[in-house]
């Protein structure tokens, strides 16, 4: 089990790179220069939502260290609109913009693509669910121990 565990934490990173990779290369495509792949992820993440800022790490959108910084390019560039809360200043929310939305609408386009290609591969559905299935197993030993420690 040792070996396919390590094949595992490696692969689920190696997998997530190249999904960036992915978001990159359909920016190109597109033409899309002024944002990286994590902040179309990030924005792909919040879609139609309105969410606070401190909700994207807790709902799993944004798995960075820089949230500040990406927040203050992507409000800067357009992207996003910022709101502080009425009730609470220091809170503040964001929401997407049309501009935003249309690359949202890109990535969906893309995701579709994808699912099309998996499915001519005659990778199914319920393939996949089996591996997402294990995957939150997986998160969730891993949360636990973040949480809880050894136990």
């Amino acid at each position: 089990m040792k070996k396919e565990y390590l094949e595992l934490t490696r692969l689920i990173e190696r997998l997530h790179r190249r999904f960036l990779d992915l978001l990159r290369a359909e920016l190109n495509r597109l033409g899309i220069r002024d944002i990286n792949s994590v902040q179309a992820l990030l924005l792909a993440n919040i879609g139609r939502e309105q969410i606070a800022i401190r909700d994207l790490v807790e709902r799993g959108y944004y798995q960075g260290s820089n949230v500040s910084y990406n927040i203050k390019k992507l409000a800067e560039m357009g992207y996003l609109e910022q709101a502080r809360s009425e009730h609470d200043r220091r809170s503040v929310s964001i929401c997407l913009t049309d501009k935003a939305l249309a690359i949202v609408d890109d990535i969906r386009a893309l995701e579709e693509r994808i699912a099309a290609q998996l499915h001519e591969m005659e990778v199914g559905s319920s393939e996949i669910d089996i591996v997402c299935h294990a995957l939150r197993r997986v998160e969730r030993t891993w949360t636990d121990y973040v949480h809880y420690g050894r136990g």
